[in-house]
């Protein structure tokens, strides 16, 4: 068996330090104004907006609090969406994009609020850099930096070369990277744990183990599971990559990619110093990316490669500690302690899936690994929405989205051939 096997184990759930209690499954009838579906950052951040304008909640959870990307993720805070803006202003114009990247740092801010208001301890920091594998992307990351500025007002970028790098990742890997000021990283699983108990304190009745089987339509609907069911005027859906044929109208509309992460033992002050010297989480500029932080107690957090397919990819273990090798010479003999992985869901063209369907029944789904920070936000918007203030969420709302071409059958061979392609492009 692969170390990669386990859905439960990781370092994020051997390191938590938020108690939340039980949460029992749903039995029998339950009355709400809304019944949020899923545990992670979106719906435990919609039941939290919810609750705070006055509406009774009742948030059901599959497994447990933050079981999908919210509590396994690489932590990354980040402004912007999975695609980069031109995708937005392509379908929507300059100015619809402008609002939504003005949107994305609204999120990024909203999630160092709630960490400081309800005293999250997820070991926030700030500083973000993107690097460059080969020269084009060099070029390519300029381009940007020059475009978000002159665009979109946003001057946080800077590029660094040579020493300058140097004082913030230390390796010969990266011919430059920029470094982004607003943009961080955290504890994944402790920040969605803290966003439920910050729920639960407003008022929601959060229910685990308590998988949703059936959404009647309707007003109010209906949403049943195994024991129980919830009547509620509105229902919110944020289950992401484990939607599974919930709401056959979004089937097809993403698909599930694996992801998958290592945990080092802690590093030395003085390994950490020549690993990531200013504490900035990093990802390089492939298409199919890596990336990479410290934790809270100083332990290289490192994931990459991805399957689409439901199979761990051939000699993945091998391959993660070769790039590391690689990466950091220093870190020759540090042991690795922890393999896991985990399902995130995207969209054909990596923007963000929001919507309605009839009067009451939201989704924000497809972050594309873009989420912790975007997945907050999309949980504010929807309860403005549901309390009749739905300009913001409408904007996001408007970007067109399509089904994965080939079918149920041939979807994820058609991507996992894209992806190869892509692959052999991020070599050349």
């Amino acid at each position: 068996m692969s170390a990669f096997d386990s859905p439960a184990a990781s370092w994020y759930r051997d390191s938590v330090a938020v108690a939340l209690g039980d949460f029992p499954p749903l039995e029998g009838e339950a009355r709400a104004d809304v019944c949020v579906i899923g545990g992670g950052v979106t719906g435990c951040s919609a039941a939290l907006e919810l609750a705070e304008r006055g509406y009774s909640v009742v948030l059901l959870e599959a497994g447990e609090i933050g079981y999908g990307a919210s509590g396994r993720s690489g932590g990354q805070i980040l402004p912007g969406l999975g695609t980069d803006m031109a995708t937005v202003e392509k379908a929507l114009g300059r100015s619809a994009a402008r609002d939504i990247w003005a949107m994305s740092r609204e999120a990024v801010r909203l999630t160092a609020e709630r960490v400081e208001r309800h005293a999250i301890p997820c070991d926030l920091a700030w500083g973000y850099l993107h690097a460059a594998v080969k020269p084009r992307h060099v070029r390519e990351l300029e381009a940007f930096r020059e475009r978000m500025a002159r665009d979109y007002d946003y001057p946080g970028l800077t590029m660094l070369h040579g020493e300058a790098l140097r004082e913030r990742v230390v390796t010969d890997a990266y011919p430059a990277a920029l470094h982004e000021r607003d943009a961080g990283h955290l504890h994944p699983l402790n920040y969605t744990l803290g966003l439920a108990r910050a729920a639960r304190d407003a008022g929601v009745a959060i229910h685990e183990n308590s998988a949703a089987t059936a959404i009647r339509r309707g007003q109010p609907a209906r949403v049943d599971t195994a024991r129980g069911r919830v009547t509620a005027d509105f229902v919110v859906l944020g289950t992401n990559a484990f939607q599974a044929g919930l709401v056959p109208e979004l089937s097809g509309r993403v698909m599930r990619a694996a992801n998958y992460m290592i945990a080092t033992e802690p590093l030395s002050p003085e390994q950490a110093a020549r690993v990531l010297p200013r504490n900035d989480a990093l990802s390089d500029a492939n298409f199919v990316l890596d990336y990479y932080r410290l934790s809270g107690d100083r332990r290289l957090i490192y994931g990459g490669e991805v399957s689409y397919d439901g199979r761990e990819p051939p000699g993945l273990e091998t391959r993660m500690d070769a790039k590391i090798a690689r990466l950091f010479p220093v870190l020759e003999g540090v042991r690795i302690e922890y393999r896991w992985g985990g399902d995130v869901a995207i969209t054909l063209d990596r923007a963000p899936d929001f919507g309605r369907l009839g009067a009451n029944l939201y989704y924000a789904q497809g972050y594309s690994g873009h989420g912790m920070a975007l997945a907050g936000l999309a949980g504010r918007l929807m309860a403005e929405a549901i309390a009749g203030q739905s300009e913001r969420f409408d904007a996001f709302a408007a970007m067109p989205h399509r089904r994965f071409p080939g079918g149920p059958w041939l979807r994820t061979p058609l991507l996992v051939l894209a992806t190869h392609f892509y692959k052999l492009r991020d070599r050349l």
